[in-house]
């Protein structure tokens, strides 16, 4: 039997036909998901499994077995129902529905949820796809809705799917696109029948509208500090690339680059740091003793588990905090990570409360961050109100000398941020770590506390996520430690 064109294909090979071949001929090549990414697709089926309470009395068909799936689906179209994960099969293309709900006559519309917030062009060409195999069946499809999340919604109590849901026709933009489907359906056929892996050359498509889990392998004979790792984004960097320049260094004079991007290119070159001493010293005038270092880690469900609050916000579990009283004296640290299921974020704010004092400053890297995480929590308890009122204005952000390139070194590439910053600093880092950034840590959680994890998966998550929060603060003082240091 000749390869099976699924929707999943399809889309793949709609982004890069090399990517879709070693899928079906070399899979063994594709690297496994990640923690992070595993957490997206389970927070995908989770919303699934509430978009098929839309429709009581619908029909949950089983999908383990390929062939039981659509024999299934076949003698169940005719009671005319809802139906959750058809298998629809015609020749060697195949696709499984969301929810393929019966409507006036022997029509049909097709639903597919998604655990995103808006429609986006990919969920389009998925939804085309569904509905052309269904025709090729002989399925006649009236609309085609796309069902994501209403982020605006906030739970109080049992969900409601109605109001967590959107549910928006896209018949038309279906439509517009299915033109051409005929030969796009042919062309990626033949690229999975053939025993030769297409010729690609990167670019955009590499990135969108995911990245491509074989970008590493594709992306290998660059050099290091190519024009890829040039700060002011991908436009810029692809239009180096397509004039043939591959490094940072190899970039003609007779090209403008702005302020930034002239500091790395001469970074690269010289092998030099660049330090620009007076606007540190400006930035370290402005830190007061003590000194809180803050850092959140968060999580966001795609469903929300705590009443009050919305679809993907942003729940503080764990902070790490290290105080320095006095220029030249130890710091203290203390943290709090959240335990069981409860909503930890009373108890975060009582902790903050009780070791956060009036005076001195806040730091914290890309402080709009945790500005935003704390004002959340006072407005969902805005007994709050006061004290946060009291302790915003002292907040600075150390990520401030970096974005602005007071200081760089040519190894953080295109970033400001600390996982490359504390390195190139300090010359510490986080290879050690079992968990090595933000949505790492979100991911270990929210396993731990929404899963059926072992007494000694938890100990050994929680110690991770203690070991990594304290990186972030800690690194921070080093940091800073560091400016002080340059500056003089």
């Amino acid at each position: 039997m000749p390869p099976l064109l699924s929707k999943s294909k399809y889309l793949t090979g709609l982004q890069c036909p090399k990517y879709l071949w070693t899928q079906i001929h070399e899979p063994e090549r594709i690297p496994e998901p990640d923690a992070v990414t595993q957490y997206i697709f389970d927070q995908g089926h989770l919303v699934g499994e509430y978009a098929k309470k839309l429709f009581p009395g619908g029909i949950d068909i089983p999908h383990d077995g390929f062939m039981d799936n659509i024999a299934t689906t076949k003698k169940l179209l005719a009671e005319r129902k809802p139906l959750f994960e058809a298998g629809i099969l015609h020749g060697n293309i195949y696709s499984r529905l969301d929810i393929l709900n019966p409507v006036d006559g022997d029509e049909w519309e097709i639903i597919e949820t998604k655990s995103g917030t808006s429609v986006k062009e990919v969920y389009i060409d998925d939804v085309s796809f569904q509905k052309f195999c269904c025709e090729k069946a002989g399925l006649v499809i009236r609309s085609c809705k796309l069902g994501f999340i209403n982020k605006q919604y906030v739970k109080n109590g049992e969900i409601d799917p109605k109001e967590l849901f959107i549910l928006e026709d896209v018949s038309t933009q279906v439509e517009e696109i299915s033109g051409g489907m005929e030969d796009r359906v042919s062309d990626l056929l033949e690229v999975i029948s053939s025993k030769a892996c297409p010729e690609m050359t990167i670019g955009q498509h590499c990135l969108a509208p995911y990245e491509c889990p074989l970008r590493e392998e594709c992306w290998g004979f660059l050099p290091e500090n190519s024009v890829f790792d040039l700060r002011g984004g991908k436009t810029r960097q692809f239009s180096l690339w397509e004039q043939g320049i591959l490094c940072i260094k190899d970039i003609p004079d007779d090209i403008p680059l702005s302020r930034q991007q002239q500091i790395q290119k001469e970074c690269v070159m010289t092998g030099n740091v660049h330090v620009e001493k007076e606007e540190i010293r400006q930035f370290l005038r402005r830190l007061k003793y003590p000194l809180y270092y803050l850092d959140f880690e968060t999580f966001g469900p795609a469903i929300p588990i705590f009443d009050g609050t919305r679809p993907y916000q942003d729940i503080p579990f764990q902070f790490s905090l290290h105080v320095v009283e006095s220029e030249g004296s130890e710091s203290v640290h203390h943290s709090f990570l959240a335990e069981g299921t409860e909503d930890p974020r009373p108890q975060v704010l009582r902790e903050l409360q009780r070791l956060l004092g009036s005076e001195g400053s806040i730091i914290a890297y890309n402080a709009g961050f945790e500005e935003g995480v704390l004002k959340e929590l006072v407005e969902a308890f805005p007994e709050y109100t006061d004290w946060l009122e009291s302790i915003l204005g002292t907040m600075v952000d150390l990520l401030y000398p970096f974005t602005n390139f007071h200081y760089y070194h040519a190894s953080q590439k295109d970033t400001a941020s600390l996982k490359k910053v504390l390195p190139a600093v300090t010359g510490k880092g986080y290879e050690e770590m079992n968990l090595g950034a933000g949505m790492d840590a979100s991911a270990a959680f929210a396993r731990i506390m929404c899963s059926d994890a072992t007494q000694e998966e938890i100990s050994r998550v929680r110690a991770d996520l203690l070991k990594y929060c304290r990186l972030d603060t800690e690194g921070m003082i080093w940091v800073v430690d560091k400016l002080r240091e340059l500056s003089d």
